[in-house]
């Protein structure tokens, strides 16, 4: 997550932020949800196993991981904390060493100008059915199933003119730098 660590992306409903320390105790709770965990494919941790797969990922190179804020929320936040504004989370995992232009991707973000992606992959279990329309929908084409995994795995190559509308899409995200990384207590 080093890529991402003082990244601070700003949209018109969501803001994106590195995830922190600060964000773990929100993310344990909803975590907790066994429908959560079915859809996502996870297993329950505890809070110390969480606070411990924050850290790797942020040390991590091969991921970035933000937490979706609620923009509003987020604007109006004088007297509340980031947690308070959680809607979600986006993880980009760059799997393929040997295509540094391909990154897995849970939820379409324009990682395109800062990693150089052209390729994004999902791998969504079988019977996430929400997901599954969603990537269709984005135009993700079903590229393979494993079923050994239960999943289905889905792609989407970023050509020059799809990459200018996705420029066009998000050019009101403001790149800003988000606070300094060094802080963390956990």
């Amino acid at each position: 997550m080093r890529s991402n660590e003082n990244t601070l992306l700003l949209g018109k409903k969501v803001v994106l932020v590195p995830y922190t320390a600060e964000h773990v105790p929100r993310y344990h709770e909803w975590m907790k949800s066994e429908e959560l965990q079915r859809l996502t494919a996870s297993e329950p941790l505890t809070l110390e196993q969480e606070y411990s797969m924050q850290r790797s990922w942020r040390e991590d190179a091969a991921k970035c991981t933000f937490i979706v804020l609620d923009a509003e929320k987020w604007q109006a936040q004088l007297s509340t904390t980031e947690e308070s504004c959680m809607a979600g989370d986006v993880n980009l995992f760059l799997t393929d060493l040997g295509d540094p232009s391909l990154g897995e991707i849970e939820i379409m973000i324009a990682g395109v100008t800062k990693l150089g992606l052209t390729k994004f992959e999902a791998k969504i279990g079988q019977g996430n059915e929400p997901s599954i329309r969603m990537f269709r929908k984005l135009h993700f084409e079903q590229v393979a199933v494993s079923s050994v995994f239960q999943e289905v795995t889905f792609r989407l190559t970023v050509n020059e003119h799809e990459r200018q509308w996705l420029l066009e899409q998000t050019s009101h995200v403001e790149e800003k730098c988000y606070r300094d990384g060094s802080s963390e207590s956990h």
